[in-house]
């Protein structure tokens, strides 16, 4: 039985797919290990925030 047209786009469009996850997992991994460290440890989007409630910015 031959391949039908739909089948072959439905692959294509698979293998499209595919490669485009692949690119973006390999530029997530690349940008992970080129991401700036704190020296302290500490996560620069936490930086300064305590714990419970906030203080009033009056």
């Amino acid at each position: 039985m031959p391949t039908t047209f739909e089948k072959r786009e439905k692959e294509k469009k698979r293998l499209e797919k595919a490669r485009a996850k692949e690119s973006k997992t390999a530029q997530r991994k690349l940008e992970k290990a080129n991401r700036v460290v704190d020296p302290n440890g500490e996560d620069p989007d936490i930086a300064g925030v305590i714990p419970g409630p906030q203080p009033i910015n009056w």
